[in-house]
């Protein structure tokens, strides 16, 4: 198994590598009030994805965070909560009275 992934890693690394090779002319991103880059389109590609993966990240952790303090609260609740009876169905009870 650890065989197959690093080939399917080379493969993609190779994908990779042919998609950039494919992509090194310039382009031009405008921007407002006439202000432009120019750079290779995959330099803006690579932006964006870390962008993308930056933003979606963040989106994550401020969920993670809110189910981290619900759980908190929960179990704060659970500890504060007066202890239950005990009842034990033995049926040998039934045979002592």
């Amino acid at each position: 198994m650890r065989y197959l992934l690093r080939i399917v890693e080379l493969a993609l690394l190779l994908l990779l590598i042919a998609v950039t090779v494919q992509n090194s002319h310039a382009v031009e991103f405008k921007l407002f009030f006439g202000q432009s880059w120019s750079a290779p389109l995959i330099v803006f590609l690579l932006l964006f994805f870390v962008v993308g993966a930056i933003v979606g990240l963040l989106a994550t952790f401020s969920f993670y965070l809110k189910n981290r303090r619900e759980l908190s609260q929960l179990k704060k609740e659970l500890r504060n909560r007066p202890p239950a009876r005990k009842t034990v169905n033995d049926p040998s009870d039934a045979l002592a009275d």
